[in-house]
């Protein structure tokens, strides 16, 4: 039976592990990724737990843990030990990011639970070539804007390197007393993971671009490979020096990752009705949906629910 003794905290040194398990079952949201966990760790308190060669992944926030589907092979078992878990110590909605395929399988093996998708958590998925090429007539507001950037203001691209990280973390000081990360929560929090990402960029092994506006730091984007055809954009923030500059630092980036990936995953919207807009406005491909486990307020499960 599993237990919550059997979870551990993520660690940074834990990312060989980590690293293994997704080369062998590679993963599509973001938020199963380490760079995330590692990152987020101060808000989301994530933990693991190794059973049966499945990876096992909770996070707590605001003292309320949920749970991930088993990442490998499928195993009913070790599924309905973290389902009866996950309901005994969560909430109403105990277990989340539930990619479709697994959401089938959960609903074979045990019979009678709510999985819903979760719209907020879908993440947007962009051909790299789109975004780089931004072409015919649906981009053509977004490279109006871009070469208004191109035109009036001075500019190099260059990579994130320990040359410049210093002047990184300068300008994302800037960044958040522009936008008052003090006073936002959400913000705050963001704040510390984008250090965190910098403070630690070669342990994490992942990517930048930066651009600068008449020579200062502008504009910044953090990514790396998310499977073989994918790359994930986890950060980018600009400052509003110069209109275009967030369209900009976007094209430079999927102008480098078209290279190496097929697509680009730019994560969710969280909800957030101004940044729904602006990502479908960029026309993603396609949707990495997400389903969540909710409770039943009718029909409580039991300990040992007869359908099994």
């Amino acid at each position: 039976m599993l237990e919550q003794e059997d979870f551990r905290p993520v660690k940074l040194e834990d990312r060989d592990l980590f690293v293994r398990h997704f080369e062998k079952y590679p993963q599509t949201h973001s938020d199963n990724t380490f760079t995330n966990m590692v990152c987020w760790n101060h808000y989301a308190h994530y933990q693991y737990a190794l059973v049966n060669g499945n990876l096992i992944l909770a996070s707590t926030i605001d003292g309320i843990t949920r749970f991930r589907p088993p990442i490998g092979p499928r195993d009913p078992e070790l599924l309905k030990s973290l389902v009866l878990l996950a309901f005994e110590v969560s909430d109403d909605e105990p277990i989340v990011l539930i990619d479709p395929a697994t959401a089938e399988w959960m609903r074979t093996v045990c019979p009678g639970l709510i999985l819903v998708p979760d719209r907020n958590h879908f993440e947007y998925v962009y051909l790299a070539s789109d975004l780089a090429d931004l072409p015919g007539k649906k981009y053509l507001t977004i490279r109006h804007q871009v070469n208004k950037f191109r035109k009036n203001c001075r500019y190099s691209v260059e990579p994130v390197t320990d040359n410049n990280r210093e002047e990184v973390k300068r300008f994302l000081i800037e960044w958040c007393e522009w936008k008052g990360c003090e006073g936002d929560p959400v913000l705050a929090h963001e704040k510390e993971a984008m250090f965190f990402a910098i403070d630690n960029f070669e342990k994490l092994a992942i990517s930048g671009l930066v651009i600068r506006v008449y020579g200062k730091v502008g504009a910044i984007s953090l990514f790396e490979p998310i499977n073989a055809d994918t790359a994930l954009v986890h950060f980018e923030k600009g400052m509003p020096d110069c209109d275009g500059i967030y369209k900009e630092i976007n094209m430079e980036t999927a102008n480098l990752l078209r290279k190496d990936f097929t697509f680009i995953n730019r994560e969710s919207d969280l909800g957030l009705a101004g940044l729904r807009e602006a990502k479908m406005r960029y026309h993603p491909v396609q949707m990495v949906e997400v389903y969540t486990v909710q409770r039943s307020a009718k029909k409580p499960l039991s300990r040992t629910p007869a359908n099994w």
